[in-house]
């Protein structure tokens, strides 16, 4: 009866394990459910060479046929004469495959660009509805370096350290910019994180390691001008813009 009662104990305790192990890792799961909602941005110059001048990243999102990204990201001129066009870099079948996209609305004041798809669609991405909560575990997904090693989408993880407003004053006038003052007059909230995300980071979507739900956009530019204006060296804090803005900005257009 002893040894039952032992054996029973045992096998009891191999249950929780395994399935406080299975609670504890939804991320590989996760993972396989994002990477295909995410691409590279840039764009494409038939006489340049290379030819693909990578820019950041991008997910998919409402139909499957709109890209959200940073719009620093977006920003530059097309060299029209040269006939460059916006692209973005996908893979599929464990190929790298190409498609051609248009910029169709931008939101400077959140750093947030829409982009579509001229043809086919993509498997969209989930906007979550659910608040943020810091000390929460989450992750990116992107392109950190480019495509230098390929086209591989990139996972980190972290936790959400801090949610504050996008700019703090200046300690003296001379760090005050036009942009900065727009930002202090209606600050809005950012989510800091304690993992490192690197320039091609920027327009991964930061999302719920559990539900696979996007809560945020990655941005490695637009918010450190604005929170570290007072460093003489900038950080290696990495910071995300709440999706709250991006699905404002999809409403607008009639796009979400």
């Amino acid at each position: 009866m002893q040894r039952f009662r032992v054996l029973f104990l045992i096998f009891g305790a191999c249950l929780i394990f395994a399935a406080t192990s299975i609670r504890a890792e939804p991320l590989p799961g996760t993972v396989l459910k994002i990477k295909p909602s995410i691409v590279g941005i840039g764009t494409f110059m038939p006489t340049r060479s290379p030819q693909n001048l990578f820019l950041g990243t991008g997910f998919v999102v409402a139909n499957g046929q709109y890209i959200v990204t940073n719009a620093h990201v977006v920003a530059k001129p097309l060299e029209s004469g040269k006939l460059e066009k916006w692209a973005i870099y996908v893979t599929q079948n464990n190929k790298p495959k190409l498609a051609y996209v248009d910029k169709i609305v931008v939101d400077e004041v959140h750093d947030i660009a829409i982009l579509k798809l001229l043809k086919g669609r993509l498997p969209a991405l989930k906007l979550t509805t659910r608040q943020v909560r810091e000390g929460k575990l989450y992750a990116f997904t992107g392109y950190p370096i480019g495509m230098i090693l390929g086209l591989y989408p990139v996972t980190h993880r972290g936790i959400v350290s801090a949610i504050s407003p996008v700019a703090i004053p200046a300690y003296n006038s001379t760090k005050l910019d036009s942009n900065l003052i727009g930002r202090l007059r209606d600050p809005f909230h950012v989510y800091q994180l304690d993992a490192t995300a690197y320039p091609g980071n920027s327009g991964s979507p930061l999302y719920d390691v559990e539900t696979a739900e996007v809560v945020g956009v990655i941005n490695k530019v637009f918010v450190k001008e604005s929170k570290e204006n007072v460093l003489s060296k900038p950080s290696g804090i990495t910071y995300a813009i709440p999706i709250e803005h991006v699905k404002k900005l999809l409403i607008s257009k009639g796009l979400y």
